[in-house]
């Protein structure tokens, strides 16, 4: 069979735009978290004792962020904003986050003032309240968005974004309802936002990649530590030795516009420092 010219070009044309599709279709297929962070809570046993000396060397690791955490010395480790705002960019890490005494300061104006104001100048975007305890009645929950609320309408005011970070509890049921699911449905989505533990929403029994697919919008960071079930106790690990899929809900986090994925680990099988070179390793790795 022959084939003129014109044909040739029309048919190679054709398979070239069809190699195309295919190759931006794996690409998209294939993803990696190109930039992640910690949790600095996650070497809390180490970090008060050389704030400085700690940070250099995960930023040797890999991590690009840190989500800091009102330690002894406070979220800026007895530096002045515009000292760890330099320091950080020295080291090419962007503090983007801290937990912070949300219960010591909803009702406290002025010391809630200080925290924002600190964050703000040493160039954070959120303030999280990074834990409030299971409550025993939905009327307590109501309570808590209200100041949720209350508060995330005062830092948006002031430049930034107030969330909640959730433990196992505020997914385990109560009255028949899932408090996680009664928080979204009742605070603003203009002055609160969330961080997703996919840690604790999948050991409290839920399906994260299914609740990102819902209310993936509200979530702009998430945490990513790993574990194991031991005599029914959940038992920390370091990622991709323990059961949570992270290779489908890290996919399922993009899809839903997850800004954030925050490496954070409270047990360790050697030392925190070890825990956390390992875990970097595996997030450069993760693809999804």
């Amino acid at each position: 069979m022959s084939i003129n010219r014109r044909d040739f070009l029309k048919q190679t044309g054709a398979l070239a735009a069809g190699a195309l599709t295919l190759s931006q279709s794996a690409a998209f297929a294939h993803k990696n978290v190109s930039v992640f962070g910690l949790q600095l809570y996650s070497v809390r046993d180490v970090l008060p004792k050389d704030p400085k000396g700690v940070m250099t060397q995960l930023a040797q690791m890999g991590y690009r962020q840190f989500e800091s955490y009102g330690g002894d010395q406070g979220f800026l480790w007895g530096m002045t904003p515009k000292e760890i705002k330099s320091f950080l960019n020295g080291i090419n890490v962007k503090m983007v986050s801290t937990h912070f005494d949300y219960g010591g300061q909803q009702n406290k104006p002025d010391e809630l003032k200080k925290s924002i104001d600190m964050a703000a100048e040493a160039g954070l975007s959120y303030l999280l309240c990074p834990y409030m305890g299971p409550q025993k009645t939905m009327d307590e929950w109501k309570r808590m968005a209200d100041g949720f609320n209350r508060v995330g309408e005062i830092v948006n005011k002031n430049g930034l974004k107030f969330g909640y970070h959730n433990h196992d509890y505020s997914f385990k049921p109560l009255d028949g309802q899932i408090p996680q699911e009664y928080l979204l449905a009742n605070t603003d989505p203009k002055n609160v936002m969330f961080e997703l533990d996919l840690c604790w929403i999948e050991a409290a029994g839920q399906n994260a990649a299914e609740h990102l697919k819902k209310y993936g919008k509200r979530y702009e960071l998430c945490h990513i530590k790993d574990y194991n079930k031991v005599d029914g106790k959940v038992i920390q690990n370091d990622i991709g030795k323990g059961v949570v899929n992270y290779k489908h809900i890290v996919h399922t986090a993009m899809q839903n516009g997850m800004k954030y994925f925050l490496v954070e680990q409270e047990q360790y099988p050697s030392s925190p420092m070890e825990s956390m070179k390992m875990n970097a390793e595996y997030m450069k790795k993760l693809s999804v």
